[in-house]
């Protein structure tokens, strides 16, 4: 009856223990949280899976000089090559955490000579049964220790470094996707500026003309003095955008070639700003695709992923752990029997079960704090989609809008130019005052600045679109 209930004893305890082997897995499942996403990004938006930023960048930025500049900005941009040594770091800690599971091994080989007191126990133990003074040993032997993954703490260890490891590479394709925005934001800024600088320089040769022509009125006697003087002042007024638009474009040329990692110079091109063309309708995809697109948004829920690992992590700890050691090798007391084999061989194997018990609260914080970690990672992997949603909303309203403002400013050009002509033909007929011609000019170059200005901030709007879509990848 003993033996029976012995053996009842042990199934108990083997499905005891069975039971609590399948209850306690580790392995934190990953199920992403629920998301502020709106169907489609604007009201008159089609669910189309179809995106900009599944386009490669140098079929987005056509301008031969603009993709020279990307390229070599993707080559030698010091932030990104940053980005990629991030990445080989990343890298060498995914090999370590890929041998996590394989057993340790270490070869240990000493050689010890003691002399101890002839008056004292080893002393006298040593001449006794050696018959010398001093005590020699001598030892070679190879340890193995390996830790048996029972509720899966090494693997999913080596789960959130691959998480580490693929958000590196997220970071860096967030760093280049910034740095294709950059580089053409500052080329197109460089062309808005030539296209200012131009302007300033036709209207100062304007200004020069309605100068002469206020002079020889007055010469007339048609004008006073005063007219010469507030037609030079328009003339000055015109003659200051020119070095300030100079000192412009040198600052954005200087800005440009850092940006591709040059020393600061002069930056060729021969496009002009109103020859670069802008599309109209641009290609948004549906909002959940974002996720997956948009590099810093990825990047935000490997984060979320690693958090979540290291909450699993933290519960294993808690656990026992089985530890098994095996250690074998060559021990002699003489240097000249040493390497006798079989006399000199031993062995040892051992194997234990260590259960953390008084860890001063130690891994009940460390769980209970990877827990907080993991609810803040979803709070931080939220607010990047909805910034990102919200990044991709402001580029649609500002494509939309600035394509009105475009046409607007566009007819206010030629509305102004046309007052200047008529202006000028009315001064020298003399049924216009000066002023009038002054106001005309001052209208017109303003008109023309601003329309450089919204043509560029259109570009502008196109590649900030671009990018918060997630574009420039690859």
């Amino acid at each position: 009856m003993s033996f029976i209930k012995n053996k009842y004893s042990q199934r108990y305890i083997l499905s005891l223990l069975l039971a609590l082997l399948t209850s306690c897995k580790m392995q934190q499942k990953y199920s992403r949280p629920d998301l502020p996403l709106p169907g489609q990004f604007t009201s008159t938006s089609e669910a189309d899976t179809a995106s900009i930023a599944d386009i490669s960048w140098d079929r987005i930025f056509t301008d031969t000089t603009l993709q020279g500049l990307i390229r070599k900005g993707l080559s030698y941009n010091y932030d990104l090559q940053i980005a990629l040594k991030h990445i080989d770091a990343a890298h060498e800690q995914l090999k370590q955490a890929k041998a996590l599971q394989i057993p340790q091994v270490d070869l240990l080989v000493t050689g010890q000579i003691n002399r101890p007191s002839d008056n004292s126990l080893n002393g006298i133990t040593a001449n006794s049964f050696l018959g010398k003074s001093y005590i020699e040993d001598y030892n070679a032997n190879v340890a193995i220790s390996w830790e048996a993954d029972i509720w899966g703490k090494l693997r999913m260890q080596k789960q959130a470094v691959l998480a580490q490891y693929l958000q590196t590479e997220e970071a860096a394709k967030a760093v280049q996707t910034k740095l294709i925005s950059d580089i053409a934001q500052s080329y197109y800024n460089l062309l808005m500026l030539d296209e200012q600088l131009a302007v300033a320089k036709s209207n100062l040769q304007l200004s020069d003309s309605t100068l002469f022509m206020t002079k020889l009125q007055k010469e007339a006697g048609n004008v006073t003095g005063l007219a010469v003087e507030q037609a030079e002042a328009q003339r000055q007024a015109t003659a200051i955008l020119v070095p300030a638009l100079e000192q412009s474009i040198a600052l954005q040329e200087h800005a440009l070639c850092i940006l591709t990692g040059d020393l600061p110079g002069s930056v060729k091109r021969d496009v002009e700003l109103n020859r670069v063309s802008i599309p109209d309708n641009l290609s948004t995809g549906i909002p959940a695709a974002i996720v997956s697109r948009r590099p810093d948004v990825h990047a935000a829920e490997l984060s979320l992923i690693v958090a979540n690992k290291r909450v699993g992590i933290a519960k294993a700890s808690m656990y026992p752990s089985l530890n098994i050691t095996l250690d074998g090798g060559l021990n002699s007391f003489k240097a000249s029997n040493w390497f006798n084999v079989p006399a000199s061989l031993f062995g040892l194997a051992a194997g234990g079960v260590v259960q953390p018990l008084i860890e001063h609260r130690t891994l009940k914080t460390k769980y209970r704090t990877a827990k907080i970690q993991r609810d803040e990672s979803v709070l931080v992997f939220r607010q990047s989609v909805l910034n990102a949603v919200g990044e991709v909303m402001d580029a649609l309203v500002k494509a939309d809008k600035l394509k009105q403002q475009h046409q607007i400013t566009t007819a206010r050009v030629e509305t102004l130019n046309k007052a200047v002509s008529d202006a000028q033909l009315l001064f020298k007929s003399g049924m216009a005052t000066y002023l009038e011609v002054i106001t005309a000019q001052s209208n017109a170059l303003q008109a023309q600045l601003d329309m450089a200005y919204v043509q560029k901030q259109r570009l502008a709007a196109n590649i900030d679109l671009y990018r918060a879509l997630g574009g420039g990848r690859n």
